[in-house]
């Protein structure tokens, strides 16, 4: 029994290097699971789509029917692209101009609702100024408008109008693709003529100088102060008792007139 014991003793010492070794072996042989494969990052939206479900249906489905503007938006939309698209009462009451226009004309006033950068509306009010759009070209073609905040509000400023087009609401806002809904079409002034600038308002007309009080009084008439009397004139109470003289002597000058034919008759008799 003991030698028994013994040889299987011995037996496992033998074999169970062998089992190692063969485990190790297999494990070798195995080959390494691969890693799964990365997700490929997701497609950008659909600019044109996302346009119509924020109230830009007419905007929307004039950019896909241009090939020239649709292009253009997909492939700024992978380096970020910022859109403003009018709402569907502001492009009711412009279509009748928008059909008067060239397909060029068509095309570049589409891409002139969008800048190739992405801002944030946060970033909007922080870079106010003059901004390029998707219609510049260089120096040929600037289609530039200015970006600017009224109170809480951003505007939109071009120099073919006289308002400014107001953000009305964020359609999409997604880092690299930010669309906002605006009331206005915006009018490049490449396409149509500059806005007149209001005329200066007149200048006020100064009043008249008013005359002073003693200018007034200098015009006014004053009576003549009645002339002193002269030396020799006698007082008025001498005067009157003078008037009653001289007609006390006329009278009796009269007298002696009358009774001197009498006189006479009475002389002639007696002789």
């Amino acid at each position: 029994m003991r030698h028994l014991r013994l040889a299987a003793a011995l037996l496992l010492v033998v074999l169970f290097p062998l089992a190692v070794s063969a485990a190790d072996g297999k494990a070798a042989a195995a080959p390494a699971k691969a890693k799964a494969p990365a997700a490929p990052p997701p497609a950008p939206p659909n600019i044109t789509a996302s346009m119509a479900k924020g109230g830009c249906k007419a905007f929307a489905a004039l950019v896909a029917a241009s090939p020239d503007a649709l292009s253009t938006f997909q492939s700024a939309a992978d380096g970020g692209v910022t859109a403003f698209c009018p709402t569907d009462d502001a492009m009711r009451a412009f279509m009748p101009t928008y059909k008067n226009l060239t397909a060029d004309g068509k095309a570049s006033l589409l891409l002139f609702h969008a800048v190739p950068v992405y801002y944030s509306l946060r970033s909007l009010k922080s870079n106010n100024g003059v901004m390029n759009t998707l219609a510049t070209d260089g120096s040929a073609k600037n289609f530039n408008f200015t970006v600017q905040n009224e109170g809480d509000k951003v505007t939109i400023k071009t120099d073919a109008s006289d308002g400014v087009a107001r953000i009305k609401d964020t359609v999409y806002d997604k880092d690299p693709i930010a669309i906002y809904a605006v009331d206005t079409v915006l009018e490049p002034v490449e396409l149509f003529e500059p806005a007149e600038s209001p005329a200066p308002a007149p200048a006020p007309v100064a009043d008249a100088p008013k005359a002073s009080k003693s200018k007034k009084a200098s015009h006014r008439h004053v009576a003549d102060a009645p002339g002193p009397a002269g030396d020799d004139a006698p007082p008025a109470d001498q005067r009157k008792s003078s008037k009653k003289n001289d007609a006390a002597a006329g009278a009796s000058c009269l007298r002696w007139l009358a009774a001197l034919p009498v006189a006479v008759a009475v002389a002639a008799a007696l002789a």
